[in-house]
C-alpha cells in the first residue's frame, strides 16, 4: 500500500529538514522506496500498516527535535482529490486553498469556527480533514483570521497542504 507522511513544522525558523535527510531517515526506518515531494515535509513511501509513533520516535532521533506525523494513504487522498472539496473556489494570486489533516478525529474542535468575510472561508469539515479557502488581506498575508487554529487540537497533530500540493503528491505516488 501506498503511504504519505505529512509533517508538521519543519522547515520554519530552526527547524531544518533537507529533503535527502529526510528521504535518508525514512530509508533508516525501513521504507527503502521513500521519496520526498517538495520542501515541506511530505514523503511518500510503501508499507504494509506503518505506525505513526514509531516514526515519530525516529524523527526525532535522527534530527533533534520532535516532528508530528499524520499519515494518509495515497487511497485516501485520491479519494479527497475525487471528491472537489473546493467547488466553485478557485486557487489565485489572492485566493489560496488548503487542506488541514489531523491525526485524530476533528469532533467538535471546529465549534465556533466560521468563515471571516474576505479573510477566510472554512470550506468543508470532514472527519480529520478540514478545507480553507484564504484571502489576501491588505497586509499580503492571507487568512489571518486562522491564526492559532491549531490550538482547539491539543495533544493531536494537525498540519495543512497547500491543494497544489495534493496533485504533486499524487503524481509523485503514481510512479511506485
Amino acid at each position: 500500500m501506498i503511504w504519505f507522511a505529512l509533517l508538521r513544522g519543519v522547515n520554519l525558523g530552526k527547524r531544518t529538514v533537507r529533503s535527502d535527510d529526510l528521504r535518508a531517515a525514512f530509508h533508516n526506518m525501513g521504507f527503502a522506496d521513500a521519496e520526498t515531494v517538495i520542501a515541506s515535509g511530505n514523503v511518500v513511501f510503501s508499507a504494509a500498516a506503518p505506525d505513526v509513533g514509531t516514526i515519530e520516535k525516529a524523527l526525532e532521533a535522527h534530527f533533534g527535535f520532535p516532528i508530528g506525523v499524520v499519515l494518509r494513504s495515497r487511497d485516501d487522498i485520491a479519494a479527497l482529490e475525487d471528491s472537489n472539496p473546493f467547488g466553485a473556489y478557485e486557487a489565485g494570486n489572492d485566493t489560496k486553498l488548503y487542506a488541514y489533516f489531523v491525526s485524530a478525529p476533528i469532533g467538535d474542535r471546529l465549534a465556533g469556527l466560521h468563515s471571516i468575510d474576505g479573510d477566510f472561508d472554512v470550506v468543508r469539515i470532514d472527519e480529520d480533514v478540514f478545507f480553507t479557502a484564504m484571502f489576501r488581506q491588505p497586509t499580503g498575508r492571507f487568512g489571518s483570521g486562522l491564526d492559532g487554529v491549531d490550538k482547539r487540537f491539543k495533544g493531536v497533530t494537525v498540519t495543512n497542504r497547500n491543494w497544489n500540493t495534493i496533485g504533486r503528491l499524487l503524481e509523485k505516488a503514481a510512479k511506485f
